[in-house]
């Protein structure tokens, strides 16, 4: 039975893998919001210390949402308990679908075309989509992929692949390179992210805005979330990183 001092020593001889965007006030964010503004409080030369003061919405950057995000009544960020931060990982790479569709939705007929190669989704895992759309990040138009009219086209689950993953497979989270859940053609059909609400109304927890999916194989790896204890915080911005 191997010591938890070999088990670290092994998985420092793997790859180790940032899924986490360095946060400044010129990423990308959600249109309701605002970018995160920063103060020099103290510095080393003046005051024998270096300190600053950011102000910043919890739901910005590569972000964990809490159940509590849409759904009231569910699991704030501190109730999260510490084993559901590091989970085995599984990665549904579509982004040659994406590339072909921006409006694309990943669908039950994709899980299962997954499992088909790969194997049954195993319970209590995590799930990412990689769309490869963390690619357009420093190209903000790009990213939020606007039409004449103001429309966003950018790809997200679909409701009955989400319902699947939960009520088939039991899955413990997911995560997407997207701000949103949906697709936005999706939320604008419903007047809203219903697929969002479905997965956090289940008591369960995802992240967004993670990159560097692409980078991770199907199956095999594992996902590690750094996540701050802030006392009832619908999600909070996290380090991410996956280890194969």
């Amino acid at each position: 039975m191997p010591t938890v001092l070999e088990s670290i020593a092994f998985l420092k001889q793997q790859k180790w893998i940032d899924l986490t965007h360095e946060v400044t006030g010129d990423i990308p964010y959600f249109a309701s919001f605002k970018p995160l503004t920063e103060e020099t409080l103290f510095t080393v030369e003046e005051n024998g210390f270096f300190a600053k003061e950011y102000n910043l919405v919890t739901q910005y950057g590569t972000h964990i949402d809490a159940p509590c995000h849409f759904s009231s009544g569910k699991r704030y960020l501190e109730e999260l308990q510490l084993k559901e931060l590091v989970l085995p990982l599984i990665v549904l790479h579509k982004e040659a679908a994406v590339e072909m569709d921006n409006d694309y939705q990943l669908s039950v007929a994709d899980i299962l075309a997954f499992e088909e190669q790969h194997g049954r989704i195993p319970e209590e895992c995590f799930v990412a989509f990689a769309s490869g759309w963390s690619r357009r990040w420093e190209n903000h138009e790009a990213y939020y992929n606007r039409d004449e009219s103001g429309q966003a086209h950018t790809p997200g689950w679909s409701l009955e692949a989400l319902q699947f993953l939960h009520e088939k497979r039991k899955v413990q989270a997911i995560g997407h390179e997207t701000l949103d859940t949906d697709s936005a053609m999706e939320c604008t059909k419903n007047n809203g992210l219903i697929g969002e609400l479905y997965w956090l109304s289940q008591n369960k927890f995802q992240v967004e805005v993670l990159t560097n999916l692409s980078e991770v194989p199907a199956v095999g790896g594992a996902i590690v979330l750094g996540v701050p204890k802030i006392k009832q915080a619908p999600g909070f911005t996290i380090r991410a990183f996956a280890i194969i």
